[in-house]
């Protein structure tokens, strides 16, 4: 079975084709810029001894036209990996938000989509382009069954006294607010991974996603227990522009004493805050390079950054009663151990001791950095989406016979 799985962003699609349920990537791919003229397409073929990469700068307007891209590097009669598209099985996508419609993943129908239209609101940056990536790829694969994975289904295991906010029951019954959580493909795809390698399946981890978007989940026995994001995704940790947890009363000030709209409210606290506000950079290589210049408000942004973890590290730890492991996992868990060594310095009295030599040795794979003998796991566990989405599209189809 040949699976495409488009992960899109506001202004990005990633892609992988992967041949299960062997699970062997044939190709990886990314778009980037949508709507710049500097936008590029590159996509690696990883048949073969020798990965070889094809790069393409190239005006894409939307996500239609991108779709339209992706189809033909598929199918170049020189590197391609198709000769039609009626090769592709199954398109796996990325919905950010399902709700509490969708605890799973679902073939799509035309009641699934009217279902996440109906989710736009609350997550205007991501279901929209996610519905329309599936109606292009509904041309574009005709054939194929159309699935769709949702980052917000692996929390739909939190107890209600975990996703519920304490106002009036109307506001969920009837409106729906209520934590969601984020990041769950992640979070399910790095917790499997780290169960196995730890041979307990019921293990009590706690899974810290830091990259642009940064959250952190308690789970027990494979199930999220509870997570930082809520009903929406600037909530919890210090992100690369979004302020994560903040006092309600902040935005009520802003909106009556700082003549703030509630839209430049909104874009303050999810496009102009996080590292950029702290520090004027999202990437971590530049704050690092401030750091090494002495610079005390990089140094401070990073002191604020590791803290607001390790609050949360501490109030999981007596959420799951324990903690057998600590996972890092995306763009800066997975390769800044610096980040890592703030986040699990004095933390001796929980049992977590961090190995300062292993943690700076880059390596392939899950691996631990802990401690020889430390009570609890540190471990590096890279995180796979794309791989996560097609393995859930795979089981879907299984288990109804398809």
């Amino acid at each position: 079975m040949n699976i495409l799985v488009i992960n899109s962003g506001s202004s990005s699609l990633k892609y992988q084709l992967f041949k299960m349920p062997v699970e062997e990537p044939l190709c990886v791919g990314l778009i980037e810029r949508i709507g710049e003229p500097n936008a590029f397409i590159r996509q690696k073929d990883l048949r073969g001894e020798q990965p070889k990469i094809m790069e393409r700068n190239i005006l894409i307007s939307n996500h239609e036209e991108g779709l339209h891209h992706i189809v033909a590097m598929l199918r170049d009669p020189e590197t391609g990996m198709i000769s039609k598209p009626e090769e592709i099985d199954v398109v796996g996508h990325r919905v950010v938000h399902g709700g509490e419609y969708f605890s799973g993943a679902v073939v799509i129908n035309e009641e699934v989509k009217e279902d996440i239209r109906e989710l736009f609101s609350l997550a205007p940056l991501h279901n929209p382009v996610n519905y329309q990536c599936i109606e292009f790829a509904e041309k574009d694969f005709p054939a194929a069954k159309q699935v769709a994975v949702f980052d917000t289904a692996f929390h739909h295991t939190m107890p209600e006294k975990a996703f519920l906010y304490a106002i009036p029951e109307y506001y969920h019954s009837e409106k729906k607010i209520r934590a969601y959580g984020f990041h769950g493909t992640s979070h399910r795809y790095v917790s499997k991974i780290a169960m196995d390698w730890l041979g307990k399946p019921d293990a009590k981890i706690i899974s810290i996603h830091l990259g642009n978007g940064c959250s952190i989940a308690a789970i027990d026995s494979g199930k999220s227990v509870d997570t930082s994001m809520g009903f929406g995704p600037v909530s919890g940790l210090i992100m690369g522009t979004r302020s994560g947890d903040i006092d309600p009363s902040v935005i009520f000030h802003l909106l009556q004493h700082e003549d703030k709209t509630p839209e430049e409210v909104h874009n303050l606290l999810n496009k102009e805050s996080g590292l950029l506000g702290l520090t004027g950079s999202v990437d971590m290589r530049d704050i690092r390079k401030a750091l090494e210049s002495g610079d005390q408000d990089a140094e401070l942004a990073m002191e604020m950054y590791a803290y607001r973890i390790k609050k949360y590290i501490g109030a999981y730890i007596a959420v799951l009663n324990g903690v057998d492991a600590l996972l890092f996992t995306a763009g800066v868990g997975e390769n800044d151990f610096s980040m890592r060594a703030r986040i699990s310095d004095n933390m001796e009295y929980l049992q977590i001791r961090i190995d300062e030599e292993k943690n700076k040795i880059a390596e392939d794979g899950i691996r631990e950095i802990n401690m020889p003998g430390a009570p609890v796991k540190i471990l590096v566990v890279p995180t796979n989406e794309e791989l996560e989405i097609a393995r859930e599209c795979f089981e879907l189809l299984q288990n109804a016979g398809v």
